[in-house]
């Protein structure tokens, strides 16, 4: 298997809760001892305070977040990230208050922060330009309180009182007094956040709500408003739902609010230099990496680029901040950014990604618009007036969309309607594919497209952070360090910190020449920038630069293996390889002090071209699953085929996307065959209720004990209403709200079920009691359904092992017992179905038997809603 189970993972919100509660702790007896001495923490002690909230506020946090997301908790995974960030900068920032204490009692200039006195004459104290960023994080706790009310009733409480000392904090970093409120609320923060450990604990301990809170909004979500027809779900490319892992869109969203804030904060002249904001930034930016990287496990090829971009993005712009206020100034560097050329890179790629997102709602639209005006006002060479408060506007006007888009998403991914609106889409998918279609044709001047061009998920990163890398290497001369320290961030980010993303992201998903060519290419640029760029600080120049001369001579030889295995894949990939040679040559050439500065900008410059042209296709191929944009066909091909060699399976294996692979299916099932299927969570084997022999035969090929029951599954609720069962009004209810989907429920069974065409395997499906029915959300398996009548069903594994999450591990495992599998490929689940036990549903409720795909909490509320509404 890929993965456990989402159901592997007991309670991680306990570690989070923990996190904040030592957290909210420390910060408290600080703020008491402050308040009654009036000494502020100095030196180690601050060290010290930093350390242990970077370690338990942020790394413990960090676990928190990523078992979240593994266990398909969208507010947790969000949430705990978030604060994982924010304890780590506030404990970031105590380390750099006290390595680099600010002078007391200064005067500080009005203006800019890029009007700046040397460092250390005017520069506002580390605490103090913290500010924006915890009023950054303020907003996002409101918004995470208000979402948390809508899955219980312990979070909102703990999330507004974080909110409440954040506010508090940033106040005591100007005014003593506030720190005994923020102190005060900092005790309501540990007391909730332990209660609400403890309740969780004792509920993964065991399997039930032990203590209130939990289980119980404090308002049903869907109060805020109606599903939309058209859900923005249901927009676009978007492939079949995926529930391994929470959505991803909520954190990256947050990290497109601070980052933005924090600029906002700078460009209007509140922040005087900018240490701590990179810092901040630097931190919070790592988040939207996660969220990348989440959004590739789930496939989503758009969000993995954008808030890959995204963050690469404020990484590089911070740290050019930076450099600029702590070591150049203004006046120096003006001349200097002119001859920069990485932000042109930047604005073409976020214009590209506004023309992805067009086919989406309104409101990604517009973030993506915000994004394309922020990076044109980066723009060095655009000599407008009054620059810094035109980044500023737009720094704010990103923080307001993303703001908004962080409570939409969160709302949305929590209630799984569109309850918040986020408006239409601005073009058809359709149109939008036949727009790049068009320019295909236009480009290659014909309408067919040669075969290999398929691109994979993580491709357009791995193209961007080339290109960016090679335009940001650009240099107008070789005679200026300003521009040469400047230029390091935007080399060096990209080019070896981002393709080393690239290169994980990669080797998960197991292409082994994809990870070495990033991985390669992320050395190429860190030498890059170690001798081109930063040079002249380290003192490598004339004279000692023949570790690189053979290093480059080594990437030479290198790099004529890769250029071979790329033209085993497409031409855009084997081009981009040899305009590296050229680079690399550049690069000797340099070493030996005969380069031709000309042609190394002219290189450079193709170099780019090319990577945004590859990035601009994978993109477009990958999200709409076609060959849109033409990336060329390999040159040569591998050997022999792997279906000359492949044996054949061991039973019949049709495919699920023709109607004959239905069919054959069908008819072996009503012969009495076993045959495995794919179902709405894992793959199952399946037996006509019609043969009783048949399930007698399932219970011999799993070896399962004969006292474990075999449930039913019928294709729809109208087959149950036809067999006219004795079931309560209630009960209805509750089936119509959790049918179809991945919840089985286990109600009294009767004679009814031969009407249901039960048949002659009535005494061999469920208890003698008691019977299991399951309604299918996978139109496959509804279609099968119907042509077999009601089918028994039971997980594809032998008992005890692993369920089966691909037909190769059923065919595998199972296929020489089997008369049959339909194959489906991947299953949209890797655990079973919630099972419920509703057989009294009218004296005392129900009972969650088994916690599977759907959480019991989420079945809980369900039927909350459905008791109060019916009762």
């Amino acid at each position: 298997m890929a993965g456990f189970a989402a159901v592997f993972y007991s309670e991680p919100a306990v570690l989070g809760l923990l996190g904040n509660v030592v957290s909210a702790f420390l910060l408290c007896l600080q703020n008491f001892a402050v308040a009654q001495s009036g000494l502020r923490p100095r030196g180690a002690e601050d060290i010290l305070a930093g350390v242990h909230l970077v370690l338990i506020g942020g790394f413990v946090q960090l676990l928190a977040g990523f078992l979240a997301f593994r266990k398909y908790d969208h507010l947790g995974g969000a949430a705990f990230l978030t604060f994982s960030a924010l304890w780590s900068s506030y404990g970031a920032t105590r380390i750099v208050s006290a390595a680099y204490p600010s002078p007391q009692n200064t005067t500080l200039p009005a203006g800019n922060g890029s009007h700046l006195l040397p460092l250390g004459a005017a520069q506002l104290s580390a605490s103090q330009s913290a500010v924006a960023g915890l009023v950054a994080y303020i907003s996002i706790s409101f918004v995470l309180c208000f979402c948390s009310a809508t899955v219980n009733y312990v979070m909102p409480f703990i999330f507004g009182a974080l909110a409440l000392a954040l506010v508090f904090e940033a106040v005591a970093l100007f005014c003593q007094w506030a720190l005994v409120v923020s102190g005060a609320i900092e005790l309501v923060i540990v007391t909730c956040g332990l209660y609400g450990a403890v309740a969780l604990l004792l509920k993964g301990i065991t399997q039930r709500y032990v203590l209130p809170g939990f289980g119980h909004p404090l308002f049903n979500v869907l109060l805020l408003g109606s599903a939309q027809k058209s859900s923005s779900k249901a927009i676009g490319e978007e492939k079949k739902k995926n529930t391994k892992y929470a959505e991803p869109m909520a954190l990256g969203n947050i990290c497109d609010t601070v980052s933005p804030f924090i600029f906002a904060f700078y460009f209007f002249g509140y922040m005087k230099t900018f240490c701590v904001g990179a810092v901040w930034i630097s931190i919070i930016s790592s988040c939207q990496l996660l969220s990348s990287f989440y959004s590739y496990l789930r496939g989503d090829a758009y969000h993995t680029t954008k808030f890959g971009v995204h963050s690469l993005y404020w990484l590089v712009m911070s740290w050019e901040e930076f450099i600029l206020t702590a070591f150049l100034g203004l006046p120096r560097a003006q001349e200097s950014r002119l001859g920069m050329f990485g932000g042109w890179f930047f604005l073409a790629t976020a214009c590209t990604l506004f023309l992805m997102s067009t086919h989406k709602d309104t409101l990604e639209t517009l973030q993506n618009a915000s994004f394309v005006i922020l990076t044109t006002a980066f723009i060095h060479q655009i000599p407008l007036p009054g620059a810094q408060p035109l980044l500023g506007t737009a720094c704010s006007l990103c923080t307001a969309l993303s703001l908004y888009a962080t409570f939409a998403s969160l709302i949305n991914s929590i209630g799984e309607k569109a309850l918040i609106p986020v408006g239409a889409q601005a073009v058809s998918s359709s149109a939008l594919q036949t727009a790049l279609v068009a320019l295909k044709a236009l480009l290659t001047s014909t309408k067919e497209l040669p075969g290999g061009t398929g691109a994979a998920v993580p491709d357009a990163l791995f193209y961007i952070c080339n290109g960016l890398a090679a335009a940001s290497a650009i240099q107008g001369g070789l005679g200026d360090p300003g521009r040469q320290q400047l230029s390091i961030p935007s080399v060096l980010i990209p080019g070896a910190v981002g393709q080393l993303y690239v290169c994980r992201i990669q080797a998960w998903g197991g292409r082994r020449f994809g990870s070495v060519l990033p991985f390669c290419y992320a050395a190429f640029w860190a030498a890059w920038a170690w001798l081109r760029l930063a040079g002249h600080l380290l003192n490598i120049g004339a004279g000692n630069t023949e570790g690189f001369t053979a290093g480059s001579v080594a990437f030479l030889v290198l790099n004529a293996f890769l250029i071979i295995l790329a033209s085993s894949f497409n031409v855009v990939l084997l081009c981009v390889t040899l305009a590296m040679e050229l680079l690399s040559i550049c690069f000797l050439l340099f070493t030996l002090e005969s380069l031709p500065l000309p042609f190394e900008i002219v290189v450079l410059s193709i170099f780019s071209i090319l990577c945004f042209y590859g990035a601009t296709a994978s993109l477009a191929n990958c999200m709409f699953g076609k060959d849109l944009l033409m990336m060329g066909p390999p040159l040569f091909t591998a050997g022999s085929s792997k279906k000359d060699t492949q044996d054949p399976p061991p039973c019949v294996c049709p495919q699920s996307h023709c109607t004959s692979g239905l069919r054959t299916i069908a008819e072996l099932l009503n012969t009495g065959a076993v045959c495995g299927v794919p179902t709405d969570t894992v793959y199952a084997l399946a037996a006509s209720c019609k043969h009783p022999q048949a399930i007698e035969k399932v219970y011999r090929i799993k070896d399962r004990p004969q006292e474990k029951p075999i449930c039913i599954f019928i294709s729809n609720l109208d087959q149950l209403r036809a067999a006219a069962p004795p079931i309560s009004p209630l009960l209805w209810e509750f089936m119509e709200n959790v049918y179809p989907g991945g919840v089985g429920c286990i109600i009294q069974k009767g004679e009814w079920l031969k009407k249901l065409g039960v048949g002659a395997g009535y005494s061999r499906v469920g208890t003698q009691d008691s019977i299991m029915i399951r309604v299918p959300d996978l139109t496959v398996l509804v279609h099968l359904i119907d042509m077999t009548g009601p089918l028994a069903i039971t997980s594809a594994n032998p008992s005890g092992e692993v369920d089966s999450t691909h037909h190769d591990m059923v065919i595998s495992r199972l296929g020489h017992k089997l008369e049959g599998v339909l194959c489906d490929g991947e299953s949209d689940e890797v655990v079973a179905s919630t099972v419920v036990n509703c057989t009294k549903i009218d004296e005392s409720g129900i009972t969650i038997v088994r916690e599977g795909c759907i959480p019991a909490g989420k079945v809980m509320q369900i039927f909350e809603r459905v008791k109060n509404r019916v009762l």
